[in-house]
């Protein structure tokens, strides 16, 4: 099962479809492409992955696709 490590040591859980711990991020400007039916397949892929470290809150965004690494971003104390 595929799996990522967060920077706080938590493992995140890649391999459920659909994942609950996964969101979907698209710039406004690229979702204002999008007229009439849409193909959520064409949609899936102009979006950015990000999952939620339920441990540390941590954001890990993939900019570039899973493949690439991720951006992580720490909450505020």
């Amino acid at each position: 099962m595929p799996k990522e490590l967060c920077k706080c040591g938590q493992f995140l859980d890649l391999g459920a479809i659909p994942n609950p711990g996964e969101w979907l991020l698209i710039a406004d400007v690229d979702y204002d492409r999008y007229t009439g039916p849409v193909d959520a397949e064409t949609l899936y892929a102009d979006m950015k992955s990000m999952l939620v470290c339920p441990h540390c809150g941590r954001l890990l965004v993939y900019w570039q696709g899973f493949g690439n690494g991720y951006t992580a971003y720490r909450p505020e104390e």
